[in-house]
Order: C-alpha cells, then structure tokens, then sequence
C-alpha cells in the first residue's frame, strides 16, 4: 500500500526532488541565458538576427521593387535605398547612370569612381562574383537606358540566428550550462556524502561494543531509509540486551540450584556413607565384603563428583575464592606428590617422579587452586587411566616457559572408561589455570595422555 507521507520522507523522493530541481534550473538558466543573449544581439544587429532571409529571396526582391520605379530622380532612388536600408542597415547601395555616372550613393565605405567604364563594370561584376559582400545588380525600371543600381549586403547578415548567436557567444552558453552541471554534481555530492556519514555511523555503532559486549544504540534524527535501518537496529540491540539479561538471570538460577542441589545430595550421601561403615562392621560373607567395598568405592567416586560439580558452578559464577601469593612451587607439587604417592601405590601403579629446580621456583598462584588443579589430574589418573598402572611427574625448562609435566599409559582421552566425570573435572582444571595466568597443553593418544602445566618467562 502506497503511504505519500512515508514516501516523501524517504531518500527516494529527496533524490527524485534533487534531479527535478537540476532539471529545472537547467531550463530556466538556460531560457534565461537564450533571451540575454537575443536581447543583446537585437541590439548589435538588429532584427535580422531573429529572422534570417536567404540570398534568393532578396535578389528576387531587390530585381521586383527596381523594376517597378517609374520616377528616377536621385530624389526617388534615395527613398528606394533607405528603405532598404531600414531592412539591412549593413547594405551599401549606389546608382550608376546610363552613361556611367555615378549618381547616387548610400553607406558606400569603399572609394568608388564617379565615372564606370565597361572595363570596370566588368572587373568589379567579376569580382563581386560569388564573393563577400553579396552583391545584386540590376536595371532601374527594368530598362537599361536608366542606368543599374547596386546593393551590397555582408554575407554574414544572412547566417541562421542560432548559429551567428552560438558563434558569438557560444562561449558564454557553454560556461553557463557547464557551471549548472557542476552545482548539480556538488549537490549530489553533498547528498550522497551525507548518506555514507550516516551509514558509516551506523557501521561504528555496530563495531563498538558497550560495557555488556553488545553494540550501542544510535541516535535516529531522520525518518528515512537509513532511520528506519537505525531503528531496526536500536529496536535488534534492545532484544539482544533483553535476551542476555534472561539469559543470565537463568544461568544465575540453575547455578544456584546446582550449588544448592551439590549441598543437598552431600547430606544423605554422608547418612549412607556412615551406614556402610557400620554394615562393614558385621560378619559379612566374602560377596558381602565385596559388595561393600564397591559400595565405598562408588560412595567416594559420588562425593568427588559433587564437589566437582559444586567447585565448577562457583567458578563460573565468580564466586570461588581467588587468594594469590608466592610460593615455592617446586616444594609444593613435592607435598603434593607425596599425598597420592601412597594412593597410586596401593593401586599398582609404576610411580616415575623427576623434580628438578627451575630457575625461579617462586610462583605467584592460589595454592588452594593449585592443589585442586593437580588433584583432579591425579584423579584422573587414577580413574580412566588405571589400566597402564603408571604416572610420571615431571619437571621442564625452556627458553620460554617452566612446566610440569604428568603422563601416563591408559587407553587415552578418546577411549571410554568405566568411570565417568572426567570432562568437569577437565573444565574446573582449564578455569583455574587460565584464572591464574598460566598455560596447559594436552597431547593424548592410544599410548596414554601428557598433560602440561605451564608458566611463561617474563622477558
């Protein structure tokens, strides 16, 4: 549906008004120039440049009204070529009597004898001859016994109007018509210039980012094409801002309701936990001893899971306690390794230890955090990689960076395993050492898995 109120706010009808305008500056300058220039060459030559006559015309004329003098006294002739005159004030004309007197003249310029020979009425017939000024001779009365009257007209008085007007001034049109072309330009170039200022406006809204990391609105000062974009735009960046603010406040719930869910679940865990302590107790037949050890096995393996899941829900909400300070990091990965030593040990495994000091041992770091970050690696460990029954900690030194380096044999990261929660366990890992402004690296296969701790050299 057509709306005329719409459309004349658009950039269409503003662009469609610039080219109209231009059209009709063009034809008014133009009209106006046409009717300077004809006022201005009425006046240098009179009405014959509105009105051209072809040479044809005017000898048949000027044969006609000769022919038809009945009185020739210098008197009459004189009246003839004034009103010849009238019509072409260039003209020259003069009557030469029968017996080659020259009687009467009129605006001759050129020195011309008072007596004509047939010598040199020849020369100068033959000179006049298809030349400038256009010359007609003819009889007076139509009877040679009356002697000949000449007129003699500039050839340039019989050039079209349009043409003696562009050839004088041509110049002065073509100037005129190019200066309205080029305001036409400027015009268009200042409308469209101000276009692209509104649409790389535009551009810049949509790159900067605000404090939530959403584009910032702009302001909408026209109701056009590129107004309507803007609010489209401003009415886009307003949802966008809705849609995170929910999405938060859900992410806020169902942090909440995990951390809540993580302490609830500890409770009854704890009851169950005190009770098959109490049933291991009893005289149990020996499939009763076994059933009560994997019980304790999965009760431990719940319980590590739900601090995994507790630990890693604060972690994304910010709310897990971030204390650092320096420490001896060798010393402490030592402490670390003799917690599990004992743990690995009872499970068979093969323990390869090689700790060796690096050049700066003093690691600013959480110790909390760093202790967590090794013993979800143990762990893991000890849970999916318990087929190859072996862990090496190890020490690494190069130009760029200081790591710690633990491996072992299991069937890698892409075999399943019986146990299961390695991935939280993985993620709290990757959060804590980003958090700390260290670096790990993970290189895992069929033949077991590497994993790098890593701190950068200060340079």
């Amino acid at each position: 549906m057509f709306r005329p109120f719409k459309f004349l706010r658009s950039l269409l009808a503003k662009y469609m008004l610039i080219i109209f305008l231009a059209i009709s500056i063009v034809q008014i300058a133009y009209f106006t120039l046409a009717i300077f220039v004809l006022e201005i060459a009425k006046k240098e030559h009179g009405d014959i440049v509105t009105k051209a006559e072809i040479t044809s015309e005017v000898e048949e004329k000027w044969h006609t009204e000769a022919k038809n003098i009945k009185n020739f006294t210098d008197e009459v002739v004189s009246q003839h070529f004034e009103k010849w005159q009238e019509r072409y004030p260039k003209a020259s004309m003069f009557w030469v009597g029968q017996d080659g007197t020259l009687l009467t003249t009129l605006n001759v310029m050129e020195q011309l004898p008072s007596k004509w020979t047939p010598a040199f009425t020849t020369k100068f017939i033959k000179e006049r001859y298809g030349g400038d000024p256009f010359t007609i001779i003819t009889f007076l009365g139509g009877d040679e016994s009356n002697g000949f009257i000449v007129i003699e007209i500039p050839r340039d008085v019989f050039t079209p109007p349009l043409k003696h007007i562009y050839e004088t001034y041509g110049t002065f049109l073509f100037i005129g018509v190019i200066a309205i072309i080029l305001f036409f330009i400027v015009v268009s170039f200042l409308f469209f210039k101000g276009i692209r200022k509104r649409l790389l406006h535009l551009q810049e809204a949509m790159e900067i980012r605000d404090v939530d990391g959403l584009p910032v609105e702009i302001d909408v000062k026209k109701m056009d094409e590129i107004g309507q974009l803007q609010q489209s735009f401003n009415k886009m960046v307003c949802e966008l801002r809705d849609s995170k603010n929910r999405e938060l406040k859900e992410e806020q719930l169902r942090r909440e309701l995990i951390a809540n869910l993580s302490h609830d679940l500890r409770t009854p865990l704890t009851k169950i936990r005190a009770q098959s302590y109490s049933i291991s107790k009893e005289e149990l037949t020996e499939e009763g001893q076994q059933a009560m050890k994997a019980m304790e096995t999965s009760i431990i393996s719940i319980d590590a899971l739900i601090e995994n899941l507790m630990s890693y829900t604060l972690l994304m909400a910010s709310k897990y306690k971030y204390e650092a300070k320096e420490i001896n990091v060798l010393r402490f990965v030592r402490e670390q390794m003799s917690t599990w030593y004992t743990v690995f040990e009872k499970e068979g495994f093969n323990i390869d230890i090689e700790l060796h000091s690096f050049e700066n041992n003093g690691w600013q770091v959480d110790p909390i955090w760093l202790g967590r970050i090794f013993d979800n690696l143990f762990q893991n460990v000890l849970r999916h990689a318990n087929s190859g029954k072996y862990i090496g900690v190890k020490t690494e030194s190069t130009e760029h960076y200081d790591a710690f380096i633990i491996r072992d044999c299991g069937n890698g990261m892409k075999n399943e395993s019986n146990a299961k929660g390695a991935g939280i366990g993985l993620s709290i890992v990757d959060i804590m050492v980003k958090g700390m402004s260290l670096d790990w690296d993970i290189c895992s296969s069929e033949s077991g898995t590497e994993i790098k701790i890593k701190r950068y050299k200060v340079k």
